[in-house]
């Protein structure tokens, strides 16, 4: 019995956005700062439903899985434009994709050597997910899947595995630059000159209550109609089309984003209140985690992400030299694919690549908008 009743489903749900805004301010102090706000948030969250403040399981939750989301991914996408994706950042779009390549071969192999059980193609989809998109790729396989609901534990196990590895990863992609031995099999550019940055910025502004209401009512009408066409998909193609819900609502969140960039670019706030809500969403999914299962999954989870990794990174720089590729686009395509579209540039810039600074936030944008449907492919063609 936990101090939140389960069947209080506005509590329970409150208990998930307080433990979301511990979060955010975790990151603004100096020992929270070593960690990401969300593995602050599946922590507070695993804690809190162990000792019984909130509960493991509640309707609330339930909400929160269906809802937020779906929702999650307009908002992330309205501002992906991709024909400023494909037309101003070439090289990195090539190089992105070659990187993506090396997460889906490495998801592939990974799973192929270890057996996890029935967890099999879902975890290989949810992972190719998380290192070519980001948290809402991430986020939407563990829906599609079902995996959050059949196995919480796991999930968390998985995420916080992730993260580890994550900081391990950029940590490795920060010192490569200064391996003599390993760039100097690498083609030599100048990338200290900044070539789109004017063309690349966006309309000043600031979130406001307009903009807000803006950016949710396009993510709910995104939404509405991808649930539209998945069910006339449904009724024509069977009901393994559901499967495909997510890549439909993605698609459509593009369309306007690159059709409309200047418009779209100007509904300011939506990315922000994205992350928050995705806060919110894996704090539900920790909730939910036995701390025991967490443990016994781990061990297994270490080895399955650093096969992985590994043939990301041989792929990616290993292809990557052979196309003639600079070592700083592979590094900054490889921190945009397995970390995002918010480290990539800013390693770029601490290595005063200038050039690779705005790249590296549309490629980032990019692995959001492929991410889902990639992985979906990976999920549903899994054999077995």
């Amino acid at each position: 019995m936990s101090l939140i009743p389960a069947d209080n489903a506005v509590a329970a749900v409150a208990g998930l956005f307080v433990i979301a805004a511990a979060g955010f301010l975790m990151e603004k102090t100096r020992i929270g700062a070593l960690l990401t706000g969300a593995v602050w948030a599946i922590l507070f969250a695993i804690i809190a439903s162990n000792i019984g403040l909130i509960p493991q399981d509640s309707p609330g939750y339930g909400f929160v899985f269906t809802y937020f989301v779906p929702i999650l991914i307009p908002l992330f996408l309205m501002k992906a434009d991709l024909r400023k994706i494909f037309f101003e950042t070439g090289r990195m779009t090539m190089a992105f994709l070659l990187a993506s390549l090396g997460t889906v071969l490495g998801a592939v192999l990974a799973f192929s050597l270890i057996n996890i059980g029935d967890n099999q193609a879902a975890a290989a989809g949810t992972f190719t997910a998380t290192y070519i998109g980001g948290s809402v790729n991430y986020a939407a396989l563990i829906d599609l899947t079902g995996l959050g609901r059949s196995d919480p534990s796991f999930v968390a196990s998985a995420t916080a595995v992730d993260n580890l590895f994550s900081g391990l990863f950029l940590a490795m992609l920060a010192v490569l630059p200064g391996w003599h031995w390993l760039a100097k099999r690498f083609v030599t550019r100048d990338h200290s000159q900044d070539a789109v940055e004017e063309q690349a910025s966006e309309p000043e502004g600031k979130a406001t209550a307009a903009t807000l209401l803006y950016s949710a009512t396009f993510a709910l009408i995104v939404l509405v109609l991808g649930d539209v066409l998945t069910e006339l998909a449904k009724a024509q193609f069977g009901e393994w089309a559901s499967n495909w819900r997510y890549a439909i609502i993605t698609v459509l969140a593009l369309i306007p984003a690159t059709a409309f960039p200047k418009t779209m670019a100007s509904l300011h706030g939506g990315y922000e209140l994205g992350i928050g809500l995705s806060f919110v969403f894996f704090a539900a999914i920790a909730a939910g985690a036995d701390v025991m299962g967490l443990v016994q999954s781990a061990p297994v989870l270490i080895a399955l992400i650093a096969i992985l990794l590994t043939v990301h990174a041989i792929v990616t720089f290993g292809l990557g030299s052979i196309l003639k590729f600079s070592l700083p686009e592979l590094i900054t395509a490889s921190n945009a694919a397995i970390l995002g579209a918010t480290t990539a540039p800013a390693l770029a810039a601490a290595k005063g690549w200038k050039d690779l600074v705005t790249p590296g936030v549309l490629v980032g944008v990019f692995g959001y908008a492929i991410g889902t449907v990639i992985a979906t492919a990976v999920y549903q063609f899994w054999p077995g």
